[in-house]
């Protein structure tokens, strides 16, 4: 995973496949991504023929590879489903003015996913609390996708739960899969 928007098909894909989503159309695929502070997206679709996870930190969203996934899956996004796993909270995911710039330049309703920072001193440059879930609500709402659950849990204030590379400075991961049966 690498914060882009390459879709790797489970079903045709090798395990050196680069990609931050994964689809699958086969009940013996599994995806899987992993993440720490990141946001995990599950989807499908309410026929049960697609599945896909995506690994959304705020570089792919941004980029649009919850976009690219959607796409890859090849249903109508309002016949989707997706389910925001574990990921750090607003609480504690702490940006620079530049990436409020790039989610408000693309939606303006982007806006209300960002909480200033009071300064801390001199020379330092504005900074926000980010809101990844409210910004994959926002993708996956305008892609027409209105089945979405989950958005509750923070890998950085729940540590007996989940791995946080910003609490932590380790790179321990959690996965998170999806497939079909």
């Amino acid at each position: 995973q690498v914060h882009g928007t390459a879709v790797a098909d489970a079903d045709w894909a090798s395990c050196r496949t680069v990609a931050d989503a994964c689809i699958a159309r086969r009940g013996s695929s599994v995806c899987v991504v992993m993440t720490a502070d990141c946001l995990p997206v599950l989807l499908c679709d309410q026929a049960g023929s697609v599945v896909g996870a995506v690994h959304a930190g705020w570089k792919g969203l941004a980029a649009g590879v919850i976009e690219a996934a959607v796409s890859a899956m090849g249903v109508p996004p309002s016949t989707m489903l997706a389910w925001l796993g574990p990921a750090i909270s607003q609480a504690a995911f702490e940006v620079g003015a530049e990436v409020r710039a790039e989610f408000v330049a693309a939606d303006p309703e982007a806006t209300a996913a960002f909480t200033p920072v009071p300064a801390q001193g001199s020379g330092e440059g504005s900074k926000y609390l980010a809101d990844l879930y409210a910004l994959a609500r926002l993708r996956l709402r305008a892609l027409g996708i209105t089945e979405i659950y989950g958005g509750d849990r923070c890998t950085y204030s729940e540590p007996e739960q989940f791995f946080s590379y910003r609490r932590d400075g380790i790179t321990g991961r959690q996965g998170t899969f999806i497939w079909l049966e």
